[in-house]
């Protein structure tokens, strides 16, 4: 199993030379530019454009040309647990389908913490990438798994990150947009201590916290600006968080 992630400035290619055997199951996923696949050199077969994924089984390596500028990763699984669900057929679509999302999010975390990782732990995130990447060939995933809870978890904050300054942010839908249940996320939260509502207010306070030390802003727009519901709750919300209310703070840090 590996984990390549690509950001190259310069178009690249496969090396002249013959494809080896591989029995493998490959997911690649492009999120700039576009990944161009052929089993012989400069032979384009299939390319994944930007936004895209293909996941299919790679019984030979097959050559590659990135043309300038492209982002991309390209997960690599064992076959084997693929066998009866591929069954010889690709399975492509959106980069933002839901369990495509999850994958992503766990591949990005195995990634960093991979160092760090014990054998057990190395085990058991490789077990919860073959489980979302079998995900992706169902276009769905086993809920209950709490295997993905991490994945799922990491996902809705990614999510989340893109939204905070929406109306319309919370549980539900985290959840819709991720194609789950709110009781799944909010199991998948809990899971790591936390609740999902209180990661959007801790977000929501910190960048407000940033906005007070940064800008002429009245605390008003600030609190409008976030969704909290008046200046009086935000102000709250803000002390109870930071020790201060939000015009002290200000006063002390612009």
């Amino acid at each position: 199993m590996a984990i390549t992630s690509v950001d190259g400035a310069s178009a690249a290619q496969t090396a002249d030379g013959p494809s080896h055997d591989a029995d493998q199951v490959r997911l690649w996923l492009v999120h700039s530019g576009a990944w161009a696949l052929g089993s012989k050199r400069n032979t384009v077969e299939h390319t994944v454009v930007a936004g895209c994924f293909l996941l299919r089984h790679a019984a030979r390596m097959h050559h590659f040309a990135l043309p300038p500028h492209t982002r991309a990763q390209c997960i690599v699984l064992p076959a084997a647990p693929f066998s009866l669900l591929l069954g010889g057929r690709e399975v492509a679509g959106h980069a933002d389908a839901a369990e495509v999302r999850l994958l992503v999010a766990h591949a990005n975390m195995v990634e960093e913490a991979l160092p760090d990782l014990s054998p057990a732990g190395v085990q058991a995130a490789r077990d919860t990438l073959v489980e979302l990447a079998t995900a992706v060939t169902h276009h769905g995933f086993d809920d209950v798994n709490t295997r993905l809870a991490p994945a799922l978890a990491q996902a809705a904050k990614n999510l989340a990150e893109q939204r905070l300054a929406d109306a319309d942010l919370s549980s539900a839908m985290l959840a819709r947009e991720l194609n789950v249940s709110v009781r799944t996320l909010q199991r998948a939260f809990a899971a790591g201590g936390e609740s999902v509502t209180a990661y959007i207010r801790e977000r929501r306070l910190e960048l407000a916290r940033q906005a007070l030390s940064a800008s002429r802003l009245a605390v008003s727009e600030i609190a409008a600006h976030w969704q909290f519901a008046d200046s009086s709750h935000f102000s709250r919300a803000f002390k109870q968080r930071y020790g201060l209310a939000p015009t002290e703070y200000a006063r002390q840090n612009t």
